[in-house]
């Protein structure tokens, strides 16, 4: 989770129209610039934008591909499951549920029983 002096660039970024299309093409499977810049509808460099943005805050990963032509490409997607955004104390909490991996968080707990 960002620090707490984020959180109100978090909630613009996810306040953002463009961004939101962006992440909901991408949760549902991952997509290319390109194939983000058709299914939504969005010139290319405002999809890099989102992107940039989306990635600042850990919201997106990527992957890189290579195209039968053999020239390389990425593919982006969500990184995370859900966000809830509450209001305590007067103050905005965000918090960003992502899916663990299993074998990771195996991993982790195993070196954490077993310092060494």
């Amino acid at each position: 989770m960002a620090e707490d002096e984020s959180i109100e660039e978090i909630l613009d970024t996810i306040g953002d129209q463009h961004a939101r299309r962006v992440l909901a093409a991408i949760s549902r499977q991952p997509h290319s610039a390109k194939e983000l810049a058709e299914t939504c509808d969005l010139s290319l460099p405002t999809v890099y934008r989102r992107i940039e943005l989306l990635d600042e805050y850990d919201l997106i990963t990527d992957r890189t591909l290579i195209a039968d032509d053999g020239n390389h490409y990425k593919v982006y997607e969500s990184n995370f499951e859900s966000t809830v955004i509450s209001l305590e104390d007067e103050e905005y909490k965000v918090r960003i549920y992502r899916e663990e991996n299993l074998p990771d968080r195996f991993s982790q707990l195993w070196d954490e029983l077993n310092p060494e």
